[in-house]
């Protein structure tokens, strides 16, 4: 289980306050949906949930661990995939599982074990021995994931994990986190697709304007609000929370 309390990032480079004040719950067995308008403060919430970045306050904890006491053992547990974090090009799909497999510490007989099982079930196996750089757009986010699964980690933080992806990459992608979930892992997807939240996900969680404005099951989201689908619960949070309705509201002008 994960539980935010009040978190907060400020970049003191250019001043901007990324992350005001977030709280979630997250729970193990379960897909977490992480919901927002672009700008919300998503990807920099998930980058202090993978330890990449450090809050400016708040805390966070795993398991009743707080992660900064915790951070390097915590690390270890965790899988973060984004589109902004590239694999070398230069490496095939073989090289890359046996480099990173390194890096946690893995025996060889683990890394051929699991590299097996996640290049078969991703349809790597016959282009492991390919430069990654080589790769269509599906076939490096397929390799990304199975390199980023490689240590078979308890907490799955993905970021965007089927944008731009064909309907048989996603399908194949979206099967893997069903299974992850029957497995006892958390997973916390970021997703502007609302339709796969619906499909997949357990709770969610919605961001604006750096604020966390809404945390529970997604059944519990469109009633909350009084509304009937997803959508449109979305939609009037956002209207509610977003600063600039607020401020023109306090000026009484557009």
């Amino acid at each position: 289980m994960i539980t935010i309390e009040h978190l907060k990032k400020t970049f003191k480079k250019n001043k901007v306050e990324a992350v005001k004040d977030v709280s979630l719950e997250i729970f193990d067995g379960q897909i977490f949906a992480l919901l927002g308008p672009n700008g919300a403060g998503k990807t920099t919430t998930m980058r202090m949930l993978s330890t990449l970045l450090t809050p400016t306050s708040g805390k966070i904890f795993f398991d009743g661990k707080e992660l900064g006491e915790n951070e390097e053992k915590i690390r270890s547990r965790i899988a973060f995939l984004t589109n902004e974090i590239r694999l070398d090009g230069q490496f095939t799909p073989d090289e890359l599982a046996d480099y990173y497999g390194g890096l946690y510490e893995m025996t060889s007989e683990k890394i051929n074990e699991r590299r097996d099982e996640l290049f078969e079930y991703f349809g790597i196996s016959e282009f492991r021995k390919r430069r990654y750089d080589t790769f269509s757009t599906g076939m490096k986010q397929k390799t990304s994931l199975a390199i980023c699964l490689l240590h078979d980690p308890d907490t799955i933080i993905f970021d965007e994990p089927t944008n731009g992806l064909d309907i048989l990459t996603q399908q194949l992608i979206e099967s893997y986190l069903l299974k992850l979930k029957e497995e006892g892992k958390c997973i916390i997807l970021s997703t502007h697709i609302l339709d796969l939240v619906g499909r997949m996900a357990d709770r969610v969680g919605i961001i604006v304007d750096g604020r966390s404005v809404f945390c529970g099951t997604v059944s519990e989201l469109a009633p909350s609000q009084g509304v009937e689908t997803i959508d449109q619960a979305f939609i009037k949070l956002y209207k509610e929370n977003h600063e600039e309705k607020a401020i023109i509201g306090r000026h009484g002008k557009e």
